[in-house]
């Protein structure tokens, strides 16, 4: 198993040397345990180049099954600890931004003084990224909105306001809130959240249809476009904390709210750590901004 966790940190880094620091191996031991595990499959799994390390065909089509043997090892090894109880664990969670900004730093820090040697690993991405990490077992649980998946289970956690976010001389800036009417022929930086989008479903109810000019995944780059007067954008309240660009944010005639949910395929097969945190989590939401 060594192994293959060694390839995959090698195919993570693109490199032999970041991924021997990665695991506290000599660069030696490295290759030595992939020329080990390609003698045993008598399969060349990597090429070298100056451009770095990628698989080989043959690698590539074996991939898959090495990074399924790890989750299920994973997964063993965590069933494991749960038989002996809550002394380690590694939880997985496919978070957003502005979840990773302004929820999770306080969550773990509170969760790691009960469970000290919980580790956890975040993936940030947008719904359709998580709910796809959350179906092949990428992630333990996810945060999303209930809209925007299919086949897996959600628990709601709470709402949130959405805000319209304009340069702080654009015209409107100075209104106590604006309409989507007012926005709608603007131009528009859409956060691109995957195959939904509150402020898109949004704009349909009312028969509008924003002028988008950028589509982008990163909130705070939005910011910055908006703040250099490219167009203007609809983004959660929560992301806008503890910000100090100089933009105007109004509220937005009708409200857009964001559901956020917790999204997991199976409870019963969870990890103990994962259970204990997303019950730490619910028990502990109204604390949360």
């Amino acid at each position: 198993m060594n192994r293959f966790i060694a390839l995959q940190k090698i195919i993570e880094f693109g490199s032999f040397t970041k991924a021997a620091e990665a695991l506290g191996y000599t660069q030696s031991s490295i290759s030595q345990m992939i020329s080990s595990l390609e003698d045993e499959l008598s399969i060349k799994l990597l090429n070298r180049s100056r451009l770095g390390v990628k698989l080989t065909l043959e690698g590539v089509d074996l991939y898959p099954f090495i990074e399924r043997t790890i989750l299920q090892y994973r997964a063993t090894m965590e069933k494991a600890n749960e038989i002996k109880g809550l002394e380690t664990g590694v939880i997985r969670i496919g978070t957003l931004a502005s979840i990773s900004c302004h929820w999770m730093p306080q969550l773990i820090k509170e969760f790691q003084i009960l469970y000290p040697n919980v580790e956890f690993i975040l993936h940030q991405g947008d719904y359709s990224s998580i709910q796809e990490w959350i179906k092949v077992g990428a992630v333990d649980f996810g945060f999303t909105t209930p809209a925007a998946v299919t086949g897996i289970e959600t628990v709601y956690i709470k709402e949130g306001r959405m805000l319209a976010v304009l340069p702080e001389n654009h015209k409107l800036a100075s209104n106590s809130a604006v309409s989507l009417e007012e926005i709608a022929n603007e131009p528009f930086i859409l956060l691109e959240e995957g195959h939904f989008s509150e402020p898109m479903e949004a704009f349909h109810a009312c028969n509008l249809e924003p002028n988008i000019k950028f589509r982008i995944h990163d909130d705070y780059a939005i910011m910055t476009m908006v703040e250099a007067g490219l167009g203007i954008s609809i983004l959660a309240e929560l992301v806008l904390r503890r910000t100090n660009y100089n933009i105007a944010l109004l509220p937005i005639n009708p409200p857009i709210n964001r559901t956020l949910a917790i999204g997991y395929k199976d409870k019963s097969s969870l990890p103990i750590a994962s259970k204990y945190f997303i019950e730490y989590l619910l028990n502990h939401v109204e604390m949360m901004p």
